[in-house]
């Protein structure tokens, strides 16, 4: 993007009356920014839902000392610009009505992997919502997947962790300009963040970190990713919104249960319970959900995956799956067969495998692996 239209791109945002849904509206119409601000007063009024009041604010010149002021600190600073009809702006993300027109990000981030969960909770996480959180995505790292959360204490910040820790890409969503860190105690992981992933915001160089920013943004973690895991929360909180915007955007939603006397836990089993979630025992149960293929051509082979995600499996079980992953869809009595098992002992293993998540039961008494 040129410095002319950047500029007259960023003093439409700037507009009294103008978010992220007119804007677009307005240059859907228009072509570019620059031409929304040479077109006659009579030809905005067409546009459904424009008024005389904010054709009136588009005549406010004070915007582009502001404009101006931010573009040079973008190119002082090298910040990457993803403006909402490039092919470098998140997939997912141009599909949400509300979506941010322009973002701007840092580091090596690429969007090319379809692979992109967000992972979002307390700031108080517990050890129990820890250890989670690091064998989950130590389990999904053979699948390469992008893991997305908001940098802030608690389980955020373990999940940007673990990610670096397993060699993923992971991105940091943050509700203020990318000239600050926020928190200031997470400065020390910016330099790895940005080696591989980086950050992505909305806000200006001008912007802080407001309350209400960070309530914004959470419809940029649940927008650009294909599902947002819920690891603790308290009965309110804002990873709540998260997921109920997720749930909005008709994304997958999951939750990891816990005991219903623990603070942390409410928020999760709440979601679960009324049906907002679905409930998140360990990678098999995501990578089941999510259709996503087990083997992996960028990271290690099958084996690995099947062996971190899928240790819980008895003798008899493991038994099948190989059968399963060797031969492909098989009859229930072909398996029974083959395997040396009873029929009637055979169906009450294969339930509980479809149970772990492991199989799927086909038409015609057919089973496979997952």
């Amino acid at each position: 993007m040129n410095d002319t239209e950047l500029l007259h791109l960023l003093a439409l945002l700037k507009i009294e009356g103008v978010g992220d849904i007119v804007a677009k509206k307005l240059l859907n119409h228009c072509g570019t920014a620059e031409e929304i601000f040479k077109t006659k007063a009579s030809k905005l009024a067409s546009i459904d839902g424009i008024g005389k009041v904010l054709i009136k604010n588009l005549k406010n010149k004070d915007v582009f000392k502001l404009a101006e002021a931010e573009v040079k600190y973008i190119r002082d600073n090298n910040i990457n610009l993803l403006f909402y009809q490039d092919e470098n702006y998140p997939d997912r993300l141009k599909h949400c009505i509300d979506g941010p027109v322009l973002l701007f990000s840092s580091g090596n981030i690429d969007f090319n992997n379809r692979k992109i969960i967000s992972i979002v909770g307390t700031r108080e996480i517990t050890s129990y919502g820890m250890d989670f959180c690091k064998k989950l995505i130590e389990d999904l790292a053979p699948l390469n997947p992008i893991i997305v959360s908001g940098f802030a204490y608690g389980v955020d910040i373990v999940a940007h962790k673990t990610a670096m820790d397993n060699n993923l890409q992971t991105i940091g969503v943050i509700a203020h300009g990318l000239n600050q860190v926020y928190p200031k105690v997470h400065k020390k992981h910016v330099a790895k963040m940005e080696e591989n992933g980086g950050f992505l915001t909305e806000f200006w160089s001008s912007s802080n970190p407001e309350k209400e920013n960070f309530v914004k943004r959470n419809r940029i973690v649940a927008g650009m990713s294909e599902a947002t895991i819920v690891i603790e929360s308290a009965e309110k909180g804002g990873s709540l919104i998260t997921a109920n915007l997720a749930n909005e955007y008709n994304r997958d939603v999951f939750a990891v249960p816990g005991r219903i006397s623990d603070k942390f836990s409410q928020g999760c089993n709440n979601l679960i319970k009324t049906q907002k979630a679905h409930l998140l025992t360990s990678a098999a149960d995501l990578i089941y959900i999510l259709n996503w293929e087990i083997s992996s051509k960028t990271r290690n082979d099958k084996y690995v995956i099947q062996k971190q995600l899928f240790v819980s499996l008895e003798a008899d079980e493991q038994k099948i799956y190989d059968y399963l992953q060797k031969n492909g869809k098989q009859v229930l009595d072909e398996i029974a067969l083959d395997c040396d098992f009873p029929i009637f002992k055979i169906s009450s293993i294969l339930l509980n495998m479809e149970l772990k998540g492991v199989i799927r039961p086909l038409p015609g008494k057919l089973f496979e692996a997952v």
